[in-house]
């Protein structure tokens, strides 16, 4: 029995194109290949074929953040270094 093929339009920033494209020829693979790919493991899994969330920051990124607008609000506290040297002698003095 032959397969039927239909055609699919779909719309696509440009840029995002260009980027698949790119990658997907490093793979060998054309976007024709991965869309059928894609849509394959869509019926064989029965949804999309991996997680679909709103990614949420680590606890540690967020203090880290908290900390450098911390430093951007209040430049004054932190001391600043011209060249390495200096950096080197405030690291290594016991103060």
């Amino acid at each position: 029995m032959a397969n039927i093929t239909s055609a699919i339009n779909i719309n696509v920033d440009t840029k995002i194109k260009e980027e698949a494209t790119t990658i997907l020829k490093g793979l060998g693979l054309n976007m024709s290949t991965a869309i059928n790919m894609f849509l394959t493991q869509v019926v064989k899994r029965d949804g999309i074929p991996f997680e679909v969330v709103n990614p949420k920051p680590s606890k540690e990124l967020l203090e880290a953040l908290k900390e450098v607008d911390e430093m951007i609000s209040n430049p004054e506290k932190y001391p600043r270094y011209n060249n390495r040297e200096d950096l080197m002698k405030a690291l290594l003095s016991d103060d």
